[in-house]
Protein backbone atom coordinates (compact mmCIF):
# COMPACT_ATOMS: atom_id res chain seq x y z
CA UNK A 1 0.00 0.00 0.00
CA UNK A 2 1.47 3.35 -1.08
CA UNK A 3 1.50 6.12 1.50
CA UNK A 4 0.36 9.51 0.31
CA UNK A 5 3.09 12.12 0.40
CA UNK A 6 2.79 15.84 0.02
CA UNK A 7 4.28 16.90 -3.32
CA UNK A 8 7.55 18.80 -2.86
CA UNK A 9 6.33 21.86 -4.74
CA UNK A 10 3.74 22.55 -2.03
CA UNK A 11 6.56 23.60 0.30
CA UNK A 12 7.68 26.38 -2.09
CA UNK A 13 5.25 28.98 -0.67
CA UNK A 14 6.45 28.18 2.86
CA UNK A 15 10.07 28.65 1.80
CA UNK A 16 9.19 31.88 -0.02
CA UNK A 17 7.41 33.21 3.09
CA UNK A 18 10.43 32.36 5.27
CA UNK A 19 12.80 34.08 2.83
CA UNK A 20 10.55 37.14 2.82
CA UNK A 21 10.59 37.11 6.62
CA UNK A 22 14.39 36.96 6.72
CA UNK A 23 14.64 39.82 4.24
CA UNK A 24 12.25 42.01 6.20
CA UNK A 25 13.92 41.28 9.53
CA UNK A 26 17.59 41.40 8.59
CA UNK A 27 17.98 43.68 5.55
CA UNK A 28 19.25 47.18 6.28
CA UNK A 29 16.42 49.56 7.12
CA UNK A 30 15.23 51.67 4.21
CA UNK A 31 15.01 54.74 6.42
CA UNK A 32 11.87 56.04 4.73
CA UNK A 33 8.88 57.27 6.66
CA UNK A 34 6.21 54.59 7.25
CA UNK A 35 2.78 55.24 5.72
CA UNK A 36 1.14 55.38 9.18
CA UNK A 37 2.01 55.01 12.87
CA UNK A 38 2.99 51.51 13.97
CA UNK A 39 3.09 50.26 10.38
CA UNK A 40 6.21 48.26 11.29
CA UNK A 41 4.22 46.30 13.89
CA UNK A 42 1.72 45.30 11.22
CA UNK A 43 4.58 44.16 8.97
CA UNK A 44 6.14 42.16 11.82
CA UNK A 45 2.81 40.51 12.53
CA UNK A 46 2.31 39.63 8.85
CA UNK A 47 5.80 38.20 8.25
CA UNK A 48 5.32 35.83 11.18
CA UNK A 49 1.69 34.93 10.46
CA UNK A 50 2.27 34.03 6.81
CA UNK A 51 4.90 31.27 7.21
CA UNK A 52 3.03 29.74 10.16
CA UNK A 53 -0.21 29.75 8.19
CA UNK A 54 1.35 28.23 5.07
CA UNK A 55 3.39 25.64 6.98
CA UNK A 56 0.36 24.41 8.90
CA UNK A 57 -1.79 24.46 5.77
CA UNK A 58 0.59 22.00 4.07
CA UNK A 59 0.47 20.00 7.31
CA UNK A 60 3.98 20.45 8.59
CA UNK A 61 4.15 19.35 12.25
CA UNK A 62 2.44 21.92 14.48
CA UNK A 63 4.76 21.98 17.50
CA UNK A 64 8.12 22.43 15.70
CA UNK A 65 6.68 25.10 13.39
CA UNK A 66 5.16 27.14 16.20
CA UNK A 67 8.14 26.76 18.55
CA UNK A 68 10.67 27.65 15.83
CA UNK A 69 8.85 30.77 14.72
CA UNK A 70 7.97 31.87 18.25
CA UNK A 71 11.64 31.46 19.24
CA UNK A 72 12.74 33.41 16.17
CA UNK A 73 10.78 36.46 17.38
CA UNK A 74 13.08 37.47 20.28
CA UNK A 75 16.19 36.15 18.55
CA UNK A 76 15.57 38.41 15.55
CA UNK A 77 15.29 41.47 17.78
CA UNK A 78 18.46 40.59 19.68
CA UNK A 79 20.31 40.16 16.37
CA UNK A 80 18.95 43.49 15.12
CA UNK A 81 19.97 45.26 18.32
CA UNK A 82 23.46 43.78 18.61
CA UNK A 83 24.74 42.71 15.20
CA UNK A 84 23.10 44.91 12.56
CA UNK A 85 24.38 48.49 12.64
CA UNK A 86 21.45 50.02 10.73
CA UNK A 87 18.78 48.18 12.71
CA UNK A 88 17.48 48.44 16.27
CA UNK A 89 15.77 45.88 18.46
CA UNK A 90 12.33 46.64 19.84
CA UNK A 91 10.53 44.53 22.47
CA UNK A 92 7.18 45.57 20.98
CA UNK A 93 8.26 43.99 17.70
CA UNK A 94 8.56 40.69 19.58
CA UNK A 95 4.98 41.12 20.77
CA UNK A 96 3.83 41.82 17.20
CA UNK A 97 5.77 38.76 15.98
CA UNK A 98 4.12 36.51 18.56
CA UNK A 99 0.69 37.90 17.74
CA UNK A 100 1.48 37.01 14.12
CA UNK A 101 2.34 33.43 15.10
CA UNK A 102 -0.99 33.15 16.93
CA UNK A 103 -2.91 34.64 14.00
CA UNK A 104 -1.18 32.23 11.62
CA UNK A 105 -2.19 29.29 13.80
CA UNK A 106 -5.78 30.51 14.04
CA UNK A 107 -6.07 31.15 10.30
CA UNK A 108 -4.63 27.73 9.44
CA UNK A 109 -6.96 26.04 11.91
CA UNK A 110 -9.97 27.79 10.37
CA UNK A 111 -8.79 27.03 6.84
CA UNK A 112 -8.21 23.34 7.52
CA UNK A 113 -11.51 23.05 9.37
CA UNK A 114 -13.35 24.67 6.47
CA UNK A 115 -11.59 22.41 3.94
CA UNK A 116 -12.54 19.34 5.97
CA UNK A 117 -16.15 20.49 6.21
CA UNK A 118 -16.37 21.17 2.47
CA UNK A 119 -15.23 17.66 1.49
Amino acid sequence: MRSERTPRWTFAPVLAALLLQLGVLYAPSGGGAPPFAHFDKLVHCAVFALPVFLALLVRLPFTPVVIALAAHAPVSEIVQATLLPKRAGDPWDVVADLVGVCLGVAAAHLGLRRAKRDR
